[in-house]
């Protein structure tokens, strides 16, 4: 008889109070085995939630980034002996509800990596809130970093991901970057290390209570993906 894989969901959390208990809540019953938070150090109420549904918890006792809270995530769900690490942000950006059709084609052996991409239709990313900057900006990298990687990825930039726990333990993450650029670094780690990602399409949901960094932050992530994947390019 096959084992039945370990399923544990992170989520990277930073002030997640108003969104947290939603999230949860869409996570189809049964379809994972364990919730791991980590807080990076918010100021709001994260934690005590996080306590309330009972959810295994990780603090961090000052604000590290977003890499530096991945890593923290990948980190414990690997300690605990995870099969499949699915990667969600708690601010209901991404639909929980699609997180048994990201596991299940890698139980089943057809990739080692998938993602959710918001990019199915220029319509359908722009009626769901997606800034236009953001949406013309993920266009072009993702269309630079398919082109130099030989990937045919809808999006580069998600936040909503699952992984192999092979991928994990193969890649360097606790070298990568703190910061947003991290989750690039992870491919493209992934793609030189013969790893196979796929991707399914996801709802778009901005809106006021979802995170999302500001246009400054945004040019300097474009032009440290761009920096990031030429060094891949030519490495």
């Amino acid at each position: 008889m096959t084992k039945k894989p370990k399923i544990i969901v992170v989520l990277p959390a930073y002030n997640a109070e108003k969104t947290l208990e939603k999230t949860i809540n869409d996570i189809p019953k049964g379809s994972v085995d364990e919730i791991i938070l980590v807080d990076d150090a918010s100021n709001d109420k994260t934690v005590k939630l996080t306590k309330k549904l009972n959810l295994i918890l990780h603090e961090h006792s000052f604000n590290m980034g977003y890499g530096a809270n991945q890593k923290s995530c990948y980190k414990i769900a690997l300690e605990r002996k995870a099969d499949i690490i699915v990667m969600l942000h708690p601010d209901y950006q991404y639909d929980p509800k699609l997180i048994p059709h990201l596991t299940d084609f890698i139980k089943n052996g057809y990739f080692d990596i998938m993602l959710g991409s918001r990019i199915r239709s220029r319509h359908e990313s722009l009626a769901g809130g997606m800034p236009p900057y953001k949406y013309y900006s993920n266009r072009f990298l993702t269309f630079f970093q398919n082109l130099i990687t030989g990937q045919n990825l809808g999006e580069w930039h998600t936040g909503m991901r699952a992984y192999s726990s092979k991928v994990l333990k193969n890649i360097p993450f606790k070298k990568f970057s703190n910061d947003f650029i991290f989750d690039t670094q992870m491919l493209l780690s992934a793609v030189k290390k013969g790893y196979k990602i796929g991707d399914i399409p996801v709802p778009v949901r901005y809106f006021p209570k979802a995170s999302s960094i500001n246009l400054k932050r945004s040019l300097k992530y474009g032009f440290l993906t761009l920096k990031e994947t030429l060094k891949f390019k030519f490495s």
